[in-house]
């Protein structure tokens, strides 16, 4: 565990601040300002959008340029963008607030390799345990993102445009950390140039797993999270317990991260992303059971928690199906489906809560939440097959 470690985990937890307020607001300055309801979500849609639009542009500025200038330039663009997004709530321009979120998903894409740097920094024994490390930086957006949206919610005239503007001081201040922050320069590329091309990797059953097991869990976290604060604003509770909701959420999410990657040591990955599963379970039967604001925080609590030990070990076991050389292409489509599945789930949650209702919204994530085990169960047996054909 390095200074180069602590510094990283302090930039993904001011990366999750921006996400968290961008999850907390977006939804409702949507919803104040969309054409028709069903449109509430649509500035979250566009965050992951453009994620997903810049994933490729972001592997090949993370080869070009390296780590170190690559989420710098990411967080250019998050400053600007924010301040885009104050504009557009300002002059009450839907479309263009939906534009500047687009924008905006190049950070978000650039800022989700961070786990994957996490397991640069240190030797290969403590891969597991510094991707854990970092994850739980997101605390800081578990505190720091609710109260942020909270307390500069009527700092203007206009609701929100005072989080905005306090979204790009957060880029301003991760922007100094990341100066201070030292990447290993790549090893030499002994082996191949390029390596095998992305197919062949992506045939792999475990890299197949791992990167379902992260889409399906980060859209079945998206799906419930996006759509949380416009439910409750539904159901007659202030934005103020909204934002409590997902302080717990969040820190759900993050605090497990000081101990996911020793559970993933001892246990495996496999098993730790079990247990996810079996939580995901929960947070839905919880949120089944009614709509008052401690079955709110437990269900969200749940399914930060689950979010975690599936996200986590999907990361962990990504890292063995790919080689050095392969990794900025590797990591390109891992990212590419995490915000592809979060782009289409993004939309889901909107329309679904203000067509459909709370209810719903929660049956149907049992489905990819069942996707998700049926897969953890293939891959285990043909581990299984695979180690019996090799004795």
């Amino acid at each position: 565990m390095n200074r180069s470690l602590w510094l990283l985990a302090a930039c993904q937890g001011l990366y999750l601040t921006n996400n968290v307020t961008f999850i907390a607001i977006n939804g409702l300055v949507g919803l104040a300002l969309a054409p028709l309801g069903w449109m509430a979500t649509l500035p979250v849609m566009g965050y992951v959008v453009g994620g997903a639009m810049s994933t490729g542009l972001v592997a090949r500025t993370q080869q070009r340029w390296g780590r170190q200038r690559s989420f710098q330039a990411g967080l250019v663009v998050a400053a600007l963008s924010a301040l885009l997004c104050a504009y557009a709530a300002v002059t009450r321009n839907f479309w263009l607030l939906c534009l500047a979120t687009v924008i905006a998903g190049y950070y978000n894409a650039n800022a989700g390799l961070y786990r994957f740097a996490a397991a640069e920094l240190v030797a290969a024994p403590a891969r597991e345990k510094a991707v854990s490390l970092v994850m739980a930086g997101g605390l800081l957006g578990a505190v720091i993102g609710p109260n942020l949206a909270a307390r500069t919610r009527d700092l203007f005239a206009v609701p929100f445009a005072g989080a905005y503007l306090a979204l790009a001081v957060v880029a301003v201040l991760s922007m100094m950390l990341m100066a201070f922050l030292r990447f290993p320069v790549p090893a030499s590329r002994t082996e191949s140039p390029v390596g095998r091309s992305l197919a062949e990797v992506m045939r792999q059953p475990t890299f197949i797993v791992a990167a379902a097991a992260g889409a399906l869990s980060f859209g079945v976290m998206n799906l419930l999270m996006a759509a949380t604060p416009i439910a409750m604003q539904q159901c007659g509770l202030p934005f103020s317990d909204a934002a409590l909701v997902l302080e717990w959420h969040v820190i759900g999410m993050f605090a497990p991260g000081f101990f996911t990657g020793s559970l993933i040591k001892r246990f495996g990955a496999l098993r730790v992303m079990g247990a996810g599963v079996v939580l995901n379970v929960a947070c839905i039967a919880v949120a089944l059971s009614g709509v008052d604001l401690h079955q709110f925080v437990i269900a969200l609590f749940l399914l930060g928690v689950g979010w975690n030990f599936l996200f986590t070990g999907s990361t962990t076991l990504s890292l063995s199906t790919y080689r050095p050389e392969e990794k900025d292409k590797a990591q390109g489509a891992l990212n590419f489906f995490v915000m592809a599945t979060l782009a289409l789930t993004s939309l889901a949650s909107g329309v679904l809560v203000t067509t459909q209702g709370w209810t719903l919204l929660n049956w149907g994530s049992i489905v990819p939440v069942a996707i998700t085990a049926l897969a953890l169960v293939w891959l285990a047996l043909h581990k299984r097959r695979t180690a019996a054909a090799a004795a």
